[in-house]
């Protein structure tokens, strides 16, 4: 079921964009002018799977299908948590709206390098409005792609902060924040459309895909098989620095990398080090031709 999206609701405290001062309910409805937000008020909400399909299958543009998704309300359990984060806030960002809705994916329309990862972060990306952004897994992933020249800026904490990938995209595999970071198969799997939609979208240009942990790699394997892609059997491990090159049904190779999330877990303990992410990142940068 297909259903309009829910005008602004006035009695909710607002509070102020970090960079832009305007003023915002958390979480914030569409059309209410928060960067980079392509949805409208009246931007068609999918209310369960079947929807999510229909509507995927239905968008050609890279635009519109970001507005889409960005409003999508099929998974209940995943709606209520990314609200209730967003309405409750942590302290540290109290004075601040939340985004509380699905991330859309981010960069290049076409890009050489693909990034994907699980999902958003409860207070990262799910408060900033996009992905990746807002915590320390982050600013170590920004740092990176900044060094090997994938970002103009070696930080990135807010929508429209400045920041802009250069040849390449960022997505997650799931759009909303899911509770302790693991959403459910099913709820994987109603999401997939706007992935698929997606990576069908923009990856005539694609030349490598970095997928930070097994989760990303997992479904970036999963997704281009079902697109058509020859993936190898059987099919590759991940790793920190596997490498499998798969090839697009008119014969273009396309080099899937592994690397490690950058999560606190892993840069913490020196399982992931700055040299590791950036060698990863470098590679595909080279491969996308940058």
């Amino acid at each position: 079921m297909v259903e309009p999206v829910a005008g602004p609701e006035p009695r909710r405290r607002e509070t102020p964009h970090p960079v832009t001062g305007q003023l915002f309910a958390s979480p914030v409805p569409p059309g209410t002018g928060w960067p980079g937000d392509f949805a409208s008020v009246d931007t068609p909400a999918a209310s369960d799977a079947a929807a999510v399909l229909r509507l995927a299958g239905s968008i050609d543009d890279v635009d519109d299908l970001c507005a889409a998704l960005s409003v999508c309300r099929a998974c209940p359990r995943l709606v209520t948590w990314r609200e209730d984060v967003a309405r409750v806030k942590r302290a540290s960002f109290a004075d601040q709206p939340y985004w509380g809705r699905p991330i859309a994916g981010w960069g290049d329309d076409d890009p050489g390098v693909l990034i994907i990862g699980l999902a958003p972060a409860a207070n990262g990306g799910n408060r900033t409005g996009r992905i990746f952004t807002g915590d320390r897994s982050g600013d170590w992933l920004f740092a990176s792609l900044h060094r090997v020249g994938l970002a103009v800026q070696g930080r990135s904490d807010h929508a429209g902060d400045g920041q802009h990938l250069v040849g390449a995209r960022m997505l997650a595999t799931v759009r909303c924040a899911p509770p302790d970071n693991k959403p459910t198969i099913e709820e994987r799997d109603t999401c997939a459309p706007w992935l698929l939609k997606e990576l069908s979208l923009v990856a005539g240009s694609l030349r490598a895909v970095v997928c930070l942990g097994s989760y990303g790699w997992e479904a970036a394997l999963r997704s281009f098989r079902a697109l058509g892609y020859d993936v190898p059997r059987p099919k590759p491990k991940f790793g920190h620095g596997a490498t499998s090159v798969i090839t697009s049904p008119d014969g273009q190779e396309v080099t899937v990398l592994g690397s490690y999330h950058p999560s606190q877990q892993n840069t913490f303990t020196g399982k992931l080090t700055e040299p590791m992410l950036d060698e990863v990142l470098g590679r595909a940068a080279a491969l996308g031709g940058r």
